[in-house]
């Protein structure tokens, strides 16, 4: 039997409307003259009527949800191929036959009086056979039109395959003679009947094939095209005027109004499913008279810190700003000697203690940044050091006047700025700390928040350096005076500082943190689902934060305002029929400034489902601050992220952004942590990428309050047109994995990325010491030899399996674009093998493993068990960088030597079994 073919070039006319260069160009697309749009504050009448607390939350999961039972449901999709589709294929006449009459002579008076009516027939005609003739011509006219009007639509159904038929099958049947012609009844019951049977054939075609969702094919270039074009940077605008009019930390009024005008955004859009889904987590919030910095002994040195940041709207517009705190931080009353630990790091703090200075109950004054970018990691270091508490601060030779001209003249943070933000340990531990693996659904267990390996156990405060600045002061004569000319980088910017370490003699600092803490504080991610045709269940997510720690213009407003106008673009999309292959998932999380707890707990909730369907994450945080891109990625993403970046012209430049990444040298970074795509690489397995527009510098206002709209609109991007540029980027980039026949993942680029791991692995644990055959200690020789036999194996299979993809497009361009069953069931395969690449690197039980080896084994990296990824995860001590193989080493940081290389031998095996799946 002939294979069925499924056709892959489209008609001509199944085309969108591309505007014209003065359309593109103009700040109205043209899209926006005939497809209605709400502005910021305003939503449609349907999407009114959603409710974000209304819904039934977790009564119903949304990953891998197929009912729409108590979500939005669209309207249903049909192409406007002619005025026909739009007519009733029979509707009763009103003034049909009345009870009681006979059906046939009610028809016919019925019929005589329509013709009547159209003069087609006179009135005054009173011969009978004329009459009789003239109704049966009429009614078999009426048939025939009625017959036309079916073929219309059936004509127009998208079947997952094509039957071609002979050229005789559009010639012209020959007629019927008259006499042989079947009556009206049989031509009914005929036409019964063969409606019986195509619904009966569409219930079996629709239960067994995937294409479970039709929608209207267009030529996917147009519709890339399209995309572009319809990109409007004045909505962008207006969407982040909106985000940043008040202040919206996770769990408050603020995220859930925030949330709700989302939700609202969503189903305006007209997507399958919207769905707020809620979760109970552990989250803390400063009480206004709660917290103190002061210098209390000696007396002659009494002084007490501000702690607030100046009101950046003032009279004029008095807005609510966010108090000055930690997230995560523990309360806490504590009082001790000041000390100055420079940037906080492991080695900066043993530099103190080498010194001879007694870090044992100390209070510890740390700036932001440098060599250690973590925050709660300074907080931590401190802690194990023995102090009893921390204080951070932004100094200006980091991110104030010593870089540029501050607020209101530049870009940098004034005197009084500060950064706020969690000190929960994300490289150790991500999502809710009273869950730590499970979701924090209600009634979930929790664990106690007592010596949690989520959470420090000193109370912390931020500062700006304007009340950084009396405390450095005091240290002067106390401890060591430290030199500005050893390469050690501890002179910070303030002004009129001598700068000392201060020691056990130094003035006695009081630092109080008494805070509002809520064990099961409900926090709402916003979903909205466009369903796949060909592959539903396949799923790419799309997601970007919503919660900031004040305003939040760039971090995360700028990526908030983005992904409303993809969304927009995407909804003008499904106004016209199309639908992608694969299913597109749009998410607003909440709550990831607390340790990613939003998309955390999703992917904890539905991990299962995600490691079976999830195609990839695209993540936007912070979307725009600049205009130098920059992106971290699996390395499955390099071949698709290069494509767009092809297609996207530097609005400033002239040249596309491929050519500068190109002439700057940019490379792709590798994933860490700090954003939501970590639970989704490094739990779930699904291929991640994090991108935007940065500074030169990377810096901006970063946790501030002077992170606003108003910035943004002087020195961020005054145009928007970088943010219009990421919009199509990111549009862009959803098309290339959600509606290309073939996923464009790049399984060789992968295989080359692990041999370069491999490479760094050895020259880090060379390094650390790493030690040789016949060593004292009596540790086993290091030897990366498993992993680059692994590695080989790995580049071997992935070239082998790769090929696959220039016989099929030989397949199926060579026939005109038709793709036969049996090629389209490789070809389904081929996608399921690349998806699941990531998930064979995860370090799981395995189906042929039996109950006892499962309950003696140890999954994922050891001491922090809730990563599972073989080659990616936060640095232990890093937080934001990557570390690749980060159990091997997290064993040759701790100088286990016997642990690192049961790592690699355990790495190996898991990416040999990985390689030999590709290429079965």
């Amino acid at each position: 039997m002939a294979d069925e073919k499924y056709e892959y070039k489209y008609a001509e006319e199944e085309t969108l409307p591309i505007p014209s260069y003065e359309e593109a160009t103009s700040s109205r697309p043209v899209s926006s003259q005939s497809i209605s749009r709400h502005g910021p504050t305003e939503v449609s009448d349907d999407a009114e009527r959603q409710n974000l607390l209304g819904q039934p939350n977790n009564t119903t999961r949304f990953a891998g949800v197929r009912t729409r039972h108590g979500y939005y449901q669209p309207p249903s999709n049909q192409s406007a191929r002619s005025s026909l589709e739009d007519e009733p294929l029979g509707s009763p006449d009103p003034r049909g036959a009345a009870d009681g009459e006979e059906g046939d002579e009610g028809e016919e008076e019925g019929l005589r009086r329509d013709m009547e009516d159209m003069e087609m027939l006179d009135p005054e005609a009173d011969d009978p056979r004329q009459r009789r003739r003239e109704r049966r011509q009429e009614m078999r006219r009426r048939m025939g039109k009625r017959w036309a009007m079916i073929r219309s639509r059936f004509s127009n159904w998208k079947l997952p395959f094509r039957i071609s038929y002979g050229e005789h099958m559009y010639s012209r049947i020959p007629t019927i003679p008259e006499q042989y012609r079947p009556g009206l009844p049989v031509v009914a019951r005929l036409f019964g009947l063969f409606v019986v049977a195509s619904l009966v054939y569409s219930l079996f075609v629709f239960a067994i094939l995937p294409r479970s969702n039709h929608g209207t094919q267009y030529n996917p270039e147009s519709v890339r095209q399209f995309v572009q074009g319809n990109v409007d940077e004045n909505r962008i605008r207006e969407n982040l005027r909106y985000i940043t009019s008040y202040d919206h930390v996770a769990g408050t009024e603020g995220s859930y109004t925030l949330g709700k005008w989302i939700e609202n955004m969503f189903n305006t859009a007209e997507m399958d499913q919207v769905a707020p889904l809620s979760y109970e987590v552990y989250l803390n919030y400063p009480k206004k008279d709660g917290r103190r910095v002061a210098i209390v002994d000696p007396p002659a040195k009494a002084w007490e810190a501000k702690l607030e940041e100046e009101p950046v709207y003032h009279s004029h517009d008095p807005r609510q700003q966010t108090l000055a705190f930690h997230g995560h931080s523990r309360a806490g009353n504590v009082t001790g000697p000041l000390l100055y630990g420079n940037y906080g790091s492991q080695a900066d703090l043993k530099a103190l203690g080498d010194s001879h200075i007694n870090m044992s109950g100390s209070i510890i004054l740390m700036r932001y940044g440098g060599s250690q970018p973590d925050r709660a990691l300074k907080v931590k270091a401190a802690e194990s050091f023995g102090a009893a508490g921390a204080l951070l601060y932004s100094d200006p030779a980091d991110t104030g006047f010593k870089r540029g001209d501050t607020w209101p003249d530049g870009r940098w943070l004034p005197w009084d700025g500060l950064q706020r933000g969690a000190v929960s340990l994300m490289s150790w531990i991500i999502g809710d700390v009273l869950t730590p693996g499970w979701a924090s659904t209600a009634g979930a267990k929790r664990v106690s928040k007592d010596d949690n390996p989520g959470l420090v156990n000193i109370p912390s405060l931020p500062l700006s350096w304007r009340d950084a600045q009396p405390l450095l002061q005091s240290l002067q004569g106390h401890g060591q005076k430290l030199p500005d000319d050893d390469g050690r980088d501890w002179i910070g910017g303030v002004p009129d500082v001598e700068w000392w370490s201060g020691d056990e003699s130094s003035p006695r600092v009081n630092l109080v943190n008494q805070q509002d803490e809520a064990d099961k504080q409900p926090i709402y991610n916003i979903h909205g689902l466009i369903e796949g045709m060909e592959a539903p269940q396949a799923k790419i997510f799309v997601g970007n934060h919503r919660d900031s720690w004040c305003f939040g213009a760039g971090d995360p407003g700028s990526g908030t305002a983005v992904l409303l106008e993809v969304v927009n673009v995407f909804g003008q999309l499904r106004r016209l029929g199309w639908r992608p292959l694969r299913t597109i998932e749009f998410v607003s999380w909440d709550a990831e400034e607390y340790n990613l707890i939003g998309s955390t707990e999703y992917v904890e909730d539905n991990v299962e489902a995600l490691r079976r369907d999830g195609v990839a994450y695209l993540n936007v945080d912070v979307g725009v601050t600049g205009d130098t891109f920059r992106a971290a990625a699996s390395p499955l993403l390099a071949r698709p992220l290069m494509h767009v970046l092809d297609r996207v012209t530097d609005p400033v430049r002239n040249v596309t952004l491929r050519q500068r990444w190109d002439e700057s040298d940019a490379k792709i970074e590798g994933l860490g942590g700090g954003s939501d795509f970590t639970a989704f690489q490094d739990i779930a397995g699904v291929s991640s990428i994090d991108f935007g527009f940065q500074g030169e510098d990377g810096s901006f206002p970063y946790h501030s309050c002077y992170e606003t709209f108003e910035w943004m609109t002087r020195f961020g991007d005054p145009d928007f047109t970088y943010h219009k540029a990421l919009a199509q980027l990111w549009a862009l980039l959803i098309l290339e994995l959600a509606d290309r026949p073939i996923l464009p993942f790049d399984v060789v680029n992968y295989a080359s990325a692990v041999g370069r791991y491999v490479i760094g692995l050895d020259d880090y644990a060379l390094a650390g010491g790493a030690p040789g055959e016949g060593n004292n200690q009596g540790w086993p020789a290091w030897d990366p030899e498993p992993l680059e036999k692994a590695s080989t194996l790995f580049s071997e299979k992935a070239k082998e399996f790769q090929k696959w993809e220039d016989g099929w497009s030989a397949s199926v361009f060579g026939r005109g674009g038709v793709e036969g069953n049996a090629v389209a069931m490789q070809r389904w395969g081929y996608n399921g093998r690349m998806v699941g690449l990531e998930k064979d690197l995860l370090d799981l039980p395995q189906e042929e493993d039996d109950k006892e080896t499962v309950k003696k084994t140890q999954y994922g990296i050891p001491g922090r068990e809730q990563f599972k990824h073989i080659l990616f995860a936060p640095e232990l001590w890093g937080g934001y960088e990557a570390a690749y193989f980060p159990a091997v080493r997290d064993a040759i940081d701790a100088g286990n030597w016997t642990l690192a290389m049961a790592q690699v031998q355990k790495a190996a095996n898991i990416l040999t079994r990985a390689s030999n799946r590709l290429g079965s």
